[in-house]
Order: structure tokens, then C-alpha cells, then sequence
């Protein structure tokens, strides 16, 4: 009986690590992540702004967990009044000027509604419980290690007014913005089911396939953040003068897109869609959607032919972003990428991006800029953006920072100022939540755009200043490399830079991630000394930083001291090799005050300044400088 069981447990063992992901250096021993193909077959229905929709789901169970339920997002169920959405909406102290109460007063024909007509478990009908925006499958089997399983669905659903994101009919006149569109299983991983209501905020699902068949009135043009395998049948908006088009016959045409190593689809379609394309050389063909006419229409007659021509620049300055973006961060993961006029500001998905398209040129460079960053920090690294947030909308708002900057200001001052200008603000208000809350449970909106976009943004940039920011963008590279198609956490992160600077970092996101405790240094005084000067610092702030110290002296030489903290147990290099700098003893966390000899005197001391680069967020940088004068 014991050889018995031992050959069964071996079988089950070999069986669970074929499931694995390959490639999994990177990962923890023991790293799964589940995966899925979706088929999808939707027949949209123009005039009623519905569909009918045939979904068939293989599900792949590559946890070591026997899976008894599954969840299924229903993310239009959300546009009816008094969904978790709405009533967020209208008690929260500084809602979203998109939503407000705009859902509460939606009629029978403009709210959004998803139903399941029925679903099967490899064949057989199971039964299910829907409670919102959530779907609830009660299995017939449970779904064992290893095991894949076929869920079939019909399924009907009514475009939403454009409220957040998705809908139909937005401001600027484009018919239809489809995200959150499908029933999309929910993410399962070490900590279970995160089956989260959508009220509005961030997403999390698993990586597979996706192939889409929408049937659609023949007069529209469809763009999808997808390949698209049957352009010689659609025909608009793909002709090149080298395609016959011969379009099938009847009222509607079908377009058929297909996707690999993805966790979502977007799409959006409009009769008046004008396509163009640019190739990144090396790179994806770019591609672009806008209304020509509508834009005009939709805009103050005096900016038409302005806005216009802003959108005819704009894929000549996302072909240089793309540039920068792989030469710095590592290549785009996918063969295109789309971005379309729709939505109600700017939104990003695998692939392709919504934004709206009534803006000045460096608004509309900017808002694609920042959505198309999201292809690596969303898009290929596929973090929990419920739990944290942070990554992808701060690497996101840390690397489009630099690329916007490199485009219109040729690279010159610190793009992250604004950012951190605004944390300032935002601390000195005491509306500071931590990084690491829930998206959905932040007090205030302006609390999670902190938390989440500065905040995440500054966490890159101040981590540059700690380890150096060559060996920062390092860690970027190697993060990408390591975790893309899969499910990174901030300590995921974390280790990689640990690695590649050598020093440990916990300290690091532990203050900055997990509480809102402020950075504050001062130089109190300076005083004559045996062999020189002793300048007398104090740490004021209850986070401990390592301190970059510029000393310049009254014969116009400058030397910088660097003050390692004990918990680093390693130091930067030398970012700046053209200046002298001196390696003092390190400063253990839990003294107040650090005493730092100078060789030289205090007469002979014109200025000393604790990091004159301003990558660390001192939130009073006014006691940072000590300047000679008459009074010292």
C-alpha cells in the first residue's frame, strides 16, 4: 500500500510541474500561475446597443490547490443605479467628475447589464449565483491540480451610456468603447479568488489566448487591441493599396482577432474611424483610430484643422516613445499596438489603448505616451493592480515622465519635480494614505492617485537616488525580463534590486510602501573641531534615509561625503566620479543626530547641502543647506 501511494504521489507531482511556466528563474521555487483561451463568438446588435455573445473558457488548474468554485467578473452590471459603483460614486467626499451621480438617473436603455443564460461544466449545466458585478459557479466537480476544464456560456449583454472607461456614445461622438466588456474569470493565485466588485478602480486576471469572432453592421470599423486575421475581408480602415478587399455579402461583416500571452480584450467601433499606421523600427506596427469628421464636429470650429493635425503628428512622437521606451526599459512584448479614440479620458489594455482625442498636442502625446508604457507595466507584468496598484501606475507615471520630457524638453531638468511638489502638498493636508491599502478602499480618490501614481512614480526615482540610478534602470530591465507574462509582487521587485545593488532594500519599502511616515534631515550647525569642522546632523522625519552630503568650500572646490545607512549592509557607487567623494561610517536608524567631520575649517566652508540632486523626498528642504555668513 506505501509503494502504492508513493508512485501516485510522484504521478501527481509530475503531472502538477508540467503546468509550471518556463523561463521561471526569477520566480520564487514553487511559482504557478493559472492560464486560459478564450473563444468568443458575439453577434452586436447596432441598433439596440446589445449582443449576443457564445463564450467557450479552457481553464487551466496549474495551482496545487483542488478548485471547488470559480468567479467571473461581470463588469457591466456596474452601470445600473444603486450597484456598488453608483453608490461609491455619490458618498465618496471628491468623486470622480465622470461618474457623480450621472448612474443613479440612467434609464432601462442606457444603463449596462450583463445575464447569463446559462453555463456548462465540460458539457454538463452547472448552476451559478450573480450578486453584482460578481458571478459565483457552483462546479458539479471540483477542479483537481493540474486539471483543465471547458466552460461553455450563452450570454447577453446592453452597452452602458459611456460612463467610466467603456460604454457607448461618449462625449466626443465614437459609438462604442469595449472594455470590461466580457464575462472574464476571475485571477486565483497563493491567496485564492480575488473575485472584487468593480466600483470603478483596477483589474487582475490570468494570461492566455484570446480569439474573438464580432459580427457587427457592415458600416463600422472595428479596432481591437488584438491581430487581426481576416483584413482582406473587413476591409475598413486596413486597405493597402496592394489588398483586394472582397467583403462577404449581407448586413454585417465579421472581423476576427486573435491574441497570445495576454489577459485581455479591448475593442471599439465607429463608422467613422479613420486608420493610419507607423512602424517602430525593430518594434510593433503602431496603429491609430480616430474620427476625421467627428473630431471636427465635436470641437470648437477655430481649433478643428489644430486638433486635427495634432492627431496626423502623433504617431511620428509615439514611434520615437516607443524608441526610447525599449532602448531604456526593455522591447514591447507584442507584434502591434493600437490606440483609439474613445472612452472618457485615457485608459490602458493589452495591446491597445481608449483615450479621448479633443486635446492639444502635448496632451495627446502625453496621454498615449503614458497609456502605451502601461503595455509593459500591465500589459506583459501582470501584477495584482487591486493589491498593488502602484507598480503599474508608478513605473507607468515614472517612465512616461522621462519620455514626455524627452520629447518636448529635450531631457533637461528633473521631470519628476511636479510629482514630488504634489506629495508635498498632499502630506502637508494630512491626506496621506499607504501604498499597499486595497484600490478600492482608499477614503478619498485623491488619496489613492497619491498612493498610487506619485507616490509609485517617486518610489522609482528615490530608489534611483539609493542605489544609484544606473543600477536602477538595471533592475527595471531585469524585472521586465524575468517576470513578463506573469504575476509580479513589490517584492518581486524588490529582490531583483537587492541583486543588483547589493544592499538590502526591505527597510526601503517597508516606510515607504506600508506607512506614510515622512522623510526630514537638517544641518543643524557646523563647529570648529580639532582636525577641521563637524557639521551636526538631525534625522526630524521617522523614515531613515542614506544621505548624499555636498560640501562646497570657500575656494570654489566641491566634495561629497556619503553617509551609508547600517541597515543597507552595502553603498552606492559614485554617481558623479568628477567629484571627490568620501565613504563616512554609516549612520545606524535609530540615532537622532549624526556627527560629520570635515576636513577643513568652518571659515573655509561656503555652503553644505544634504542631497543637492532632490531625488529624496525631504519634505522640508528649507533646513537641508548651511550656508556661511557672518552669523556663523
Amino acid at each position: 500500500m506505501l509503494k502504492i501511494k508513493l508512485v501516485l504521489l510522484l504521478a501527481a507531482t509530475l503531472l502538477f510541474t508540467t503546468f509550471l511556466p518556463t523561463n521561471s528563474s526569477a520566480q520564487k521555487a514553487g511559482y504557478w500561475q493559472q492560464a486560459v483561451d478564450y473563444e468568443m463568438d458575439i453577434d452586436f446588435d447596432v441598433e439596440t446597443n446589445r449582443y449576443q455573445g457564445h463564450q467557450k473558457l479552457t481553464y487551466h488548474n496549474n495551482s496545487p490547490d483542488t478548485i471547488d468554485r470559480v468567479f467571473y467578473h461581470l463588469f457591466f452590471n456596474a452601470f445600473q443605479p444603486n450597484s456598488m459603483m453608483d453608490k461609491r460614486s455619490r458618498t465618496i467626499a471628491d468623486p470622480d467628475r465622470r461618474v457623480r451621480d450621472r448612474i443613479y438617473h440612467y434609464d432601462e436603455t442606457e444603463i449596462g447589464y450583463q445575464k447569463i443564460d446559462w453555463i456548462k461544466q465540460n458539457g454538463e449545466e452547472v448552476e451559478f449565483t450573480v450578486k453584482g458585478t460578481i458571478m459565483e459557479v457552483h462546479l458539479n466537480e471540483p477542479i483537481e491540480p493540474g486539471e483543465s476544464v471547458v466552460f461553455e456560456m450563452e450570454h447577453e449583454a446592453q452597452v452602458p451610456l459611456q460612463t467610466r472607461r467603456s460604454g457607448r456614445d461618449n462625449a466626443e461622438g465614437v459609438r462604442y468603447s469595449m472594455s470590461q466588456w466580457f464575462p472574464k474569470i476571475a485571477a486565483y493565485d497563493e491567496n485564492g479568488w480575488h473575485a472584487n466588485p468593480y466600483i470603478g478602480r483596477e483589474f487582475y486576471a490570468p494570461f492566455g489566448t484570446f480569439d474573438v469572432k464580432i459580427h457587427i453592421d457592415r458600416d463600422y470599423v472595428v479596432a481591437a487591441g488584438s491581430i487581426l486575421q481576416n483584413p482582406e475581408e473587413v476591409g475598413y480602415g486596413y486597405e493597402t493599396a496592394d489588398m483586394q478587399v472582397n467583403r462577404p455579402s449581407g448586413e454585417k461583416l465579421t472581423w476576427h482577432f486573435q491574441s497570445e500571452d495576454v489577459h485581455d480584450f479591448m475593442w471599439a467601433a465607429d463608422p467613422d474611424y479613420t486608420h493610419t499606421t507607423a512602424q517602430v523600427p525593430g518594434g510593433p506596427l503602431l496603429r491609430f483610430f480616430y474620427q476625421k469628421e467627428t473630431v471636427a464636429e465635436n470641437a470648437p470650429e477655430e481649433r478643428q484643422s489644430e486638433l486635427l493635425a495634432n492627431w496626423e503628428a502623433l504617431p511620428e512622437y509615439t514611434v520615437k516613445s516607443f524608441q526610447y521606451m525599449s532602448e531604456n526599459y526593455g522591447d514591447y512584448a507584442y507584434d502591434e499596438y493600437i490606440t483609439i479614440q474613445g472612452g472618457d479620458g485615457g485608459m490602458e489594455y493589452t495591446m491597445g489603448t481608449l483615450i479621448t482625442g479633443n486635446r492639444n498636442l502635448q496632451s495627446l502625446v502625453g496621454v498615449t505616451v503614458h497609456e502605451f508604457v502601461h503595455a509593459w507595466y500591465e500589459g506583459a507584468l501582470g501584477n495584482n493592480e487591486t493589491k498593488d496598484q502602484w507598480i503599474d501606475e508608478g513605473f507607468t507615471s515614472y517612465a512616461s515622465s522621462f519620455i514626455t520630457n524627452h520629447l518636448f524638453n529635450d531631457g533637461e531638468g528633473d521631470p519628476m519635480l511636479s510629482r514630488y511638489n504634489g506629495y508635498y502638498r498632499t502630506v502637508e493636508a494630512g491626506i496621506e494614505e499607504p501604498m499597499h491599502i486595497h484600490a478600492d478602499h482608499y477614503v478619498t480618490n485623491a488619496a489613492y492617485g497619491m498612493a498610487s501614481y506619485t507616490k509609485g512614480a517617486m518610489f522609482l526615482h528615490q530608489l534611483g537616488y539609493v542605489i544609484g540610478d544606473d543600477v536602477l534602470k538595471e533592475t527595471l530591465n531585469r524585472f521586465y525580463e524575468e517576470w513578463k507574462f506573469k504575476h509580479p509582487t513589490g517584492y518581486d521587485f524588490l529582490r531583483i534590486a537587492e541583486r543588483e545593488s547589493g544592499m538590502i532594500l526591505d527597510w526601503y519599502y517597508e516606510y515607504w510602501v506600508e506607512t506614510t511616515k515622512t522623510i526630514d534631515y537638517e544641518v543643524s550647525s557646523v563647529e570648529d573641531s580639532e582636525n577641521g569642522a563637524v557639521a551636526t546632523l538631525n534625522r526630524i522625519g521617522l523614515m531613515p534615509m542614506p544621505l548624499d552630503i555636498e560640501v562646497e568650500f570657500t575656494d570654489g572646490s566641491i566634495k561629497h561625503y556619503y553617509i551609508p545607512m547600517r541597515i543597507m549592509w552595502g553603498q552606492k557607487e559614485n554617481e558623479f566620479p568628477e567629484v571627490e567623494r568620501v565613504v563616512v561610517e554609516d549612520w545606524p536608524w535609530v540615532f537622532p543626530d549624526y556627527e560629520l567631520s570635515i576636513d577643513r575649517k568652518p571659515d573655509e566652508i561656503s555652503r553644505i547641502e544634504i542631497d543637492p540632486s532632490g531625488r529624496m523626498a525631504d519634505i522640508d528642504r528649507s533646513n537641508n543647506v548651511w550656508e556661511q555668513s557672518s552669523d556663523n
